[in-house]
């Protein structure tokens, strides 16, 4: 079995109530992580991962919080500190799309959700995270894993260059991050997923469209969202303990 890499293992997964972030709640459990699943609203959908979790043997809470709520951020830490202990492992993984818009279409207002989701709550998760796991500040370090999309290579023109420029944003903080805090005990890289057959297609108005691009992937299907989070997975585990600030494509080739 791969083990989390330190004594510790506590993993909070943010919008882990569905999709990439309910499978890697999963997989986790059953890597010997204990699981904070992180939800902004479907409390009934997280309580369900947590039953799950729960079943393989691990323990689990569900953190509701928007991570584009700073108050909300420092709660939902404040209650994994008291209710499971000491953080191993972050998965940055709430995000969202929005409808298929040119850049000349898009509004300010969706540009500011956009980047306080996908940029900032990555932003300010890692840094509650690093100061719980931070060998400087009396951590036992940790890992962080940070989802990005290969939308952040690819530019997302016609659909959404606005979502793959926040997964852009990700792409640098993840090695910026990684570097910064290589010598406290944290690791830190990111997963970039391609077209990956969840649900966050149809929060953006096409809930056809992973089965629908086929024909755009080199191994001519979407992923799951099992294989996404195998990748996570590895990331947290101590086999990846020589890596940090890689950014692992789980794409199909594209």
């Amino acid at each position: 079995m791969n083990s989390p890499d330190t004594a510790a293992s506590v993993v909070l997964i943010t919008g882990a109530s569905r999709g990439i972030g309910a499978a890697a709640a999963i997989a986790c459990a059953r890597q010997g992580w204990d699981v904070a699943v992180n939800c902004t609203r479907d409390v009934r959908a997280a309580e369900a991962v947590a039953v799950r979790v729960r079943a393989l043997g691990r323990r689990a809470i569900v953190v509701p919080a928007d991570v584009a709520d700073e108050a909300a951020v420092l709660a939902m830490f404040t209650r994994i500190d008291a209710e499971l202990g000491p953080l191993a492992g972050l998965v940055n993984n709430a995000g969202v799309v929005d409808a298929k818009a040119r850049v000349d279409e898009v509004s300010l207002a969706r540009l500011q959700r956009m980047f306080a989701i996908n940029v900032f709550g990555s932003f300010i998760c890692a840094r509650e995270a690093v100061k719980r796991m931070s060998t400087l500040q009396g951590g036992a370090g940790g890992v962080i894993v940070n989802l990005s999309s290969v939308a952040a290579r690819l530019g997302g023109p016609g659909w959404y260059v606005d979502y793959a420029a926040s997964k852009g944003a990700i792409d640098t903080f993840t090695v910026g991050l990684a570097r910064e805090v290589a010598a406290e005990g944290i690791r830190v890289n990111a997963v970039r997923p391609g077209i990956i057959d969840t649900d966050i297609h149809a929060s953006g108005g096409q809930p056809g469209r992973a089965q629908a691009s086929a024909a755009l992937i080199p191994m001519q299907r979407p992923g799951t969202a099992d294989e996404v989070a195998a990748a996570i997975v590895w990331l947290l585990s101590d086999e990846a303990s020589y890596s940090t600030g890689a950014i692992l494509d789980v794409s199909g080739g594209r």
